[in-house]
């Protein structure tokens, strides 16, 4: 998977638009949520790369780098 700075700002931004965790920033989304999309199938289109490249970062623990693009990083 490859990925532009564009990539990490839109994830910082981007909210899950559907379910339990709708409204919530998609890096800060449970892991364990993300492993069953992963397993699952992700959602087609943009959300699903971003779903993806969220699981990536949080599995090597480096949400860090997000937290000072998102907007509002007490979400």
């Amino acid at each position: 998977m490859s990925f532009q700075q564009q990539d990490l700002i839109e994830l910082a931004r981007t909210t899950m638009p559907f379910g339990k965790y709708s409204g919530r920033p998609l890096i800060r989304l449970p892991e364990e949520y993300l492993l069953w999309f992963q397993s699952k199938g992700w959602p087609s289109g943009r959300l699903g790369q971003l779903m993806a490249l969220a699981l990536l970062i949080r599995s090597e623990g480096l949400e860090s780098l997000i937290t000072p693009l998102m907007e509002n990083p007490s979400r």
